[in-house]
């Protein structure tokens, strides 16, 4: 199987007080929380950790998009998988993803998308959320009953513009171009494997079904929370004639790894506080704008994970989860983040890949306000003893979801030119 170490990239510096004098982590967030030098910091050291994870030898790193908010500070993804394409060399670079929706052109995207592409050797996969509605409704605008189609003629208009070799002119409800004839194109042929980042619609299973694209469950809350939507995912893929291959899906998991589960509730409750009481602190009004949600999605039961952490879902989902865990013991009980030695973990990770049927694992080592050196202490601890445990999983199955990059001796390395060398040196 494959494991994928990602990043939200979270303001660690969000005071104890924040729940009680702040309304929402996102959308009207308030400027003065934001300090741009600390900021320069922890851009630069979750940069070092994104890096050290590729050193460590994991599959892929993943970062993703949004806006306006103090749970990941990643306006933009490509700027970091960008600089990630020249300071790692074997690793998958997962952008998971670029909110179609959102721009103007959505040509942008391919662009961008074939950038990265171009300068990694062809290690990117490309992740089509249609995201959430405070990043999309709220902070950029967007009429959540037409989100959806804005974002399937996005779709439609990057995939011409990688795939069509002449130029065309592109004529949709949302889009008009006269000329479409994007420089650079992307090495990988006839495009970068397409992951679909979801919540859980019915809308988004059935697009992944009918592309073949991965569908990537971003989890807050864990795979006991996450069960019941990944049932839903296979069910939806057995009606519709496909197969059980579990590299059609992907799955966010919260890990804590250390010597043994006491030491690791010690080390890790901080961090896992700090993201359960403050970076998903979602006001109500910002969860679900009236046609975000479809009909569809509504009559199949799922919950949005936003409503949830916002206490905003109706009466008919109250459940073990509805009531958002912040205290460590509940936390873990619930799932939302496994703890314990490498061998506990490998053990309840294992299961829960089994369970799930999901062959990309995408981990959250780092979460909340954990420090870098305990970033670091989890990631090396989890890929010396953790991982090795886990790449058997799933041999059987042909992973065809998965970039193919150049050969590694077709592809530049980094150049030993010292920009202040002279001619005479």
């Amino acid at each position: 199987m494959k494991l994928l170490w990602f990043h939200l990239m979270p303001y660690t510096e969000l005071p104890d007080d924040f729940r009680d004098k702040h309304p929402s982590v996102w959308v009207d967030i308030h400027s003065s929380l934001f300090d741009p030098k600390r900021a320069h910091l922890m851009y630069n050291d979750f940069m070092d950790e994104l890096e050290f994870a590729a050193e460590c030898g994991f599959d892929g790193v993943c970062v993703n998009e949004h806006h306006s908010n103090g749970y990941g500070l990643m306006p933009s993804p490509n700027l970091i998988a960008s600089a990630l394409s020249r300071r790692t060399t074997d690793t998958a670079i997962c952008v998971m993803g670029n909110s179609l929706a959102l721009y103007n052109p959505p040509t942008r995207v391919a662009e961008e998308f074939a950038m990265i592409d171009c300068i990694s050797g062809g290690r990117l996969i490309a992740g089509f959320p249609v995201g959430t509605p405070m990043d999309t409704c709220f902070a950029y605008g967007q009429n959540p009953s037409m989100l959806r189609e804005r974002y399937y003629e996005a779709h439609d208009l990057v995939m011409r513009a990688w795939t069509e070799r002449d130029t065309f002119a592109f004529n949709g409800r949302f889009n008009q171009q006269r000329y479409v004839n994007i420089w650079p194109r992307p090495i990988q042929d006839p495009h970068p494997p397409i992951w679909i980042p979801g919540g859980g619609s019915v809308e988004t299973w059935q697009w992944c079904a009918a592309k073949d694209y991965v569908y990537s469950y971003l989890s807050y809350f864990g795979y006991k929370a996450g069960r019941a939507t990944m049932d839903g995912f296979w069910k939806e893929m057995a009606r519709l004639g496909k197969d059980r291959n579990p590299y059609r899906a992907g799955f966010l998991q919260f890990v804590g790894v250390a010597e043994n589960r006491a030491e690791a509730m010690k080390l890790y409750a901080e961090a896992a506080e700090y993201f359960y009481g403050r970076c998903l602190h979602v006001s109500a009004k910002f969860a679900q704008p009236p046609g975000y949600i479809s009909e569809a999605t509504q009559r199949a039961g799922i919950e949005s994970q936003v409503a949830r952490a916002a206490g905003a879902a109706p009466p008919r989902y109250q459940d073990k989860f509805q009531m958002l865990g912040r205290e460590m013991e509940d936390i873990v009980e619930r799932g939302y983040v496994i703890i314990g030695s490498p061998d506990e973990v490998a053990e309840q990770l294992r299961e829960v890949a089994v369970n799930l049927n999901v062959g990309h694992l995408m981990l959250l080592l780092q979460f909340g306000n954990m420090s870098k050196d305990l970033t670091r202490y989890n990631t090396q601890l989890f890929a010396e003893r953790v991982l090795p445990q886990m790449k058997d999983l799933f041999s059987e199955w042909d992973d065809r979801w998965w970039p193919q990059p150049m050969p590694a001796a077709a592809r530049a390395s980094l150049s030993a030119f010292h920009p202040h060398a002279t001619a005479a040196e």
